[in-house]
């Protein structure tokens, strides 16, 4: 069956075309690069895998909560609207969520791999674009993870959301390679971390889980790239350049905050739209959720220099400023580390096994 026919509601394509114009860099200077940049492509290079044999894709999802998510993490729980639902009309609620948050991880990994291409095209630098074909391999093997994980499991999908393809127009018709990076690397895919982070963390299902953790080890990666790539790159830049893309970035970060309102959920299932968006945007349960999504976001984009005032008053507003304080580095390295105890206990079986 197409994902066409998965979709939750009829889509009038399946494709959509960006135009844009960019330079395409050759560099013939293959010697004294960036050494963190060789040092993050060695590290990309040793710690590719394969989807299909890492993750254990025999394993069941339980129809009623396929992921194994408490009902707290639905954005209208305990909401008037939620409690009239009754336990076939919840279990039916749950699949649809959590179909509509995956889907939008599979179109943003797409997303990745576009653009991610487009920096092996755009990037000055040869050790930059050995990096970038590592992630290039990385995003494709998310888009197959993610799309097995809704079409043979879930059998649902969701087309992208408005929020997430304005973000993704921007950003790919830009012609700047440092905007595709900020725009990619440190915003779209530092929230996706937090996101792949609070499934990782509140599945009970181990299959749900260890996609996420697995993706989880090479995202954390990416956004080490675009740190390492645009700290050094960003003071070059005059006052009113680095003003211009935190304009950009302050846009991207809203527009990424408010795409968690999940009204397409609401309207497909025949529930009171404006009345479950009122109840999300007063959720404290949901304001913490959205705000500890920018946990990886807010502190890299002050280590790349983007820090004027402009970007703090937004960041105070959002409540996520504190964010500011966290290490980044140490961040990166736990996010990297939460994949290997899911390879431990696929192993055991396995050990089992060999040892009878």
């Amino acid at each position: 069956m197409a994902t066409q026919d998965r979709y939750a509601y009829p889509v009038e394509g399946t494709s959509w075309t960006v135009p844009g114009s960019f330079d395409t860099r050759f560099n013939w200077e293959y010697e004294g690069g960036n050494e963190a940049l060789l040092r993050l492509y060695e590290k990309g290079k040793d710690l590719q895998w394969n989807t299909t044999t890492r993750i254990d894709w025999s394993q069941d999802l339980d129809p009623e909560n396929p992921q194994g998510l408490p009902d707290e993490s639905i954005a209208i729980f305990g909401s008037p609207t939620w409690n009239k639902l009754d336990s076939k009309e919840k279990a039916n609620l749950r699949r649809h969520v959590q179909s509509w948050q995956l889907s939008q991880f599979l179109h943003g990994e797409q997303g990745a791999l576009i653009c991610t291409a487009k920096i092996v095209q755009q990037v000055p630098s040869v050790e930059a674009k050995y990096y970038a074909a590592t992630q290039v391999i990385d995003e494709a093997r998310h888009v197959e993870s993610y799309s097995r994980l809704l079409h043979e499991k879930f059998e649902l999908a969701y087309p992208i959301t408005p929020t997430l393809k304005s973000l993704l127009d921007n950003i790919l018709s830009d012609s700047r390679w440092d905007m595709t990076y900020l725009g990619m690397q440190v915003l779209i895919e530092g929230l996706a971390l937090a996101a792949f982070a609070s499934i990782r963390d509140q599945a009970s299902n181990t299959l749900a889980a260890s996609v996420n953790a697995y993706v989880m080890q090479d995202e954390a990666r990416h956004v080490a790239f675009g740190r390492l790539a645009l700290r050094d790159y960003y003071p070059q830049l005059t006052q009113a350049e680095r003003d211009e893309r935190e304009e950009f970035a302050v846009e991207a970060c809203y527009l990424m905050r408010d795409r968690f309102l999940s009204e397409e959920v609401w309207e497909t299932l025949g529930l009171p739209v404006e009345e479950c968006v009122s109840y999300v945007e007063q959720s404290e349960i949901m304001r913490e959720f959205r705000k500890r999504l920018f946990t990886r976001i807010v502190p890299t984009i002050k280590d790349i220099g983007l820090w004027g005032d402009k970007i703090r008053r937004a960041y105070a507003h959002m409540g996520v400023l504190d964010f500011a304080q966290i290490d980044s580095e140490s961040l990166s390295q736990e996010d990297e580390a939460v994949a290997a105890p899911f390879d431990a206990e696929q192993s055991r079986p396995a050990s089992r096994a060999s040892r009878a």
